[in-house]
């Protein structure tokens, strides 16, 4: 009878022995190999779990008294620690929790098991440290305070608040457990954040979608409003709807979610109250169709499809995301332009922003011809990083201001950066302007909050004669670098203009002018750190759309960005670029006769969100 109580007790006495402390309050449990439980039963507001980004995702059950409460993925650390993210326990407080692990490290016993990284480092913490602590993050550009970030979403102006939401992985920095995260700002340059905005839930992780106010309170929800429509992502795409009464701190899932479903893959939509039809037009990517749907509904819960635009369009490879469409007023006369994020399909490989130009009537798109009647392609950024461009709903003075997220799908995931990934392009402000081909192309110019972040004027010159002798200025050393540059370029038509920032590690950007073929060119292939990716090292070539051998250029330089538009906005290139240390000397050279005049360079201000 003793050696039978004794036999019934053994599981009980083995799960015991197999946990183990992490560290004070964290129990962990090992019951088998790739399946591991850890008991909260101490006090602290955060549960700081170690990543190790190249093993694989662990599946993570939150269970809250027993009952599953959520779902999320982590690259649990199997034999180092990159560094830490939080899961935040303080809407758990005073509950049962417990971590419920599947972790495939590939280990063939659980004593192999026990041998991760993970289980001796996770500890709780009534703080988590955002302090930066990455070489390469920007000083003026968005960026999360940590994890990783893509397209921007659901952006909307309000109170003098613009409002950015984006998507988010709160638990590491690559691309997973699709959140909006959210930041906010009064002046486009300095940003702050708040916390998740839209959580996912049973009907999957929350993609990229749009905010608007609700004027007419069409919704249901209030006047004004501020709702909100997204993808819910699991096994298929769906489109659901929400609103906020907080101007944006949450927002309420309607219960009668999805709103709107289709029997093929579509996604991100974005919206706008058309005032004059009285209901909401909706553009939703009919991603592997190569075509944008554009739907009505009266109140954001029921949807008509109206029509589609794109099959056999402008740039067809890849899938089509993230559409925008918005009128401006070119020589008094209204036009709409339509944005669609392309991946991969971009002029110079991955993922970029093509954009059509044409009339709307409320329930079709009709896009401009050339002179032989075919629908063009055009390009709203020259450079490899601007992806996913979207434009702030109800915005004042009848501004059109978009951003970008800054990277390429081709090496997002692959940049030198840890603690984060991925910051946003600065803001444009938008118009039309025809070029020399009668055709109507997007102007982009750097938002002009951005010249808040002038410092001082450390160097003007009138004007610089060019020859095949460097001509150079030493670049402001205060910040890591970050500086303004803007100058004038005149050449005859057979010389060619050499623009070149540089480091004491002889590391290199190298712009190229060339009048006889009114282009500009951006060369970052020896611009620093490029390993990580074979597809980072690039040529860049915009056209300047003159024709006169004039062009301009307004250049904005951070830690690990450089952007360069004219100066009237009619050409932009995007670029990352990762040097060892900060460029310090600009250079002018050309192979025949140029000039470059009006030349000032700034030193800028870090904004307050670094």
């Amino acid at each position: 009878m003793k050696l039978r109580k004794s036999l019934l007790m053994a599981p009980a006495l083995l799960a015991s022995s197999l946990g183990m402390m992490a560290g004070d309050g964290v129990t962990v449990e090992h019951l088998g190999v790739n399946n591991t439980f850890v008991r909260i039963n101490g006090d602290g507001r955060y549960l700081l779990l170690p990543v190790q980004e190249s093993v694989a995702d662990a599946k993570v059950n939150v269970l809250i008294d027993g009952k599953l409460e959520r779902t999320f993925y982590v690259r649990l650390a199997k034999s180092k620690v990159d560094y830490t993210v939080p899961l935040d326990l303080e809407p758990y407080k005073g509950h049962n929790v417990v971590l419920d692990i599947n972790a495939n490290h590939d280990r063939s016993s659980v004593r192999e098991a026990k041998e991760g990284a993970c289980w001796d480092a996770i500890t709780l913490s009534n703080t988590f440290d955002t302090t930066n602590r990455e070489k390469f993050r920007p000083v003026y550009h968005h960026t999360p305070e940590w994890g990783w970030m893509n397209d921007p979403n659901g952006m909307f102006y309000k109170d003098g608040e613009w409002h950015l939401y984006y998507q988010w992985n709160p638990f590491g920095s690559k691309w997973q457990n699709m959140t909006w995260g959210h930041s906010s700002s009064s002046d486009l340059i300095n940003w702050k954040h708040h916390a998740v905005a839209i959580e996912p839930d049973g009907l999957g992780t929350i993609f990229s979608g749009s905010c608007a106010l609700d004027p007419d309170n069409s919704t249901g929800f209030g006047k004004d409003a501020i709702v909100a429509l997204y993808t819910a992502a699991n096994t298929s795409q769906m489109q659901s709807l929400a609103h906020s009464d907080n101007n944006g701190e949450s927002f309420i899932k309607y219960p009668g979610n999805p709103v709107f479903t289709l029997e093929t893959e579509a996604r991100d939509p974005n919206m706008f109250w058309n005032q004059e039809s009285k209901q909401w037009n909706i553009m939703l990517a009919h991603a592997l169709e190569h075509e944008i749907l554009f739907l009505t509904s009266p109140d954001l819960k029921t949807w008509t499809l109206q029509s589609a635009f794109g099959k056999g369009f402008g740039a067809q490879d890849g899938v089509w995301e993230c559409p925008d469409l918005f009128p401006l007023t070119v020589n008094g006369k209204k036009k709409w332009v339509l944005l669609v994020n392309i991946n991969p399909g971009g002029p110079f490989g991955g993922s970029a922003t093509q954009y059509f130009v044409g009339d709307f009537d409320g329930k079709t798109f009709t896009a401009d011809t050339d002179k032989s009647g075919k629908i063009p392609t055009k390009w709203m950024d020259y450079g490899k990083d601007h992806y996913a461009t979207v434009t702030w709903s109800d915005a004042p003075d009848g501004r059109r201001t978009a951003i970008g997220w800054m990277s390429n799908w081709q090496y997002a995931a692959d940049v030198p950066t840890t603690q984060f990934r991925s910051a946003n392009t600065l803001p444009r402000d938008l118009s039309l302007f025809k070029g020399n081909d009668g055709q109507l192309y997007l102007a982009s110019n750097p938002s002009p909050e951005t010249l808040k972040l002038r410092d001082e004027s450390v160097v003007k010159e009138q004007a610089v004669n060019t020859s095949a002798t460097a001509t150079s200025f030493s670049l402001p050393a205060a910040n890591n670098g970050i500086c303004e540059v803007v100058f004038d370029i005149e050449a005859k038509k057979n010389s060619k203009v050499f623009v070149t920032l540089s480091n004491s590690k002889n590391e290199e950007v190298v712009i190229t002018y060339n009048p006889a073929d009114n282009t500009i060119a951006f060369d970052r292939t020896k611009a620093g750190i490029s390993d990580f990716s074979r597809d980072f090292p690039a040529v860049t070539v915009s056209p300047t759309f003159t024709k006169n051998g004039k062009t301009s250029v307004r250049m904005f330089i951070d830690r690990s960005s450089i952007e360069m538009f004219a100066k009237d906005g009619k050409y932009v290139m995007t670029n990352l670029v990762f040097p060892n240390e900060p460029y310090s000397n600009i250079s002018f050279t050309s192979d025949g006769s140029a000039k470059i005049s009006n030349l000032e360079i700034y030193s800028l201000k870090p904004s307050s969100s670094l």
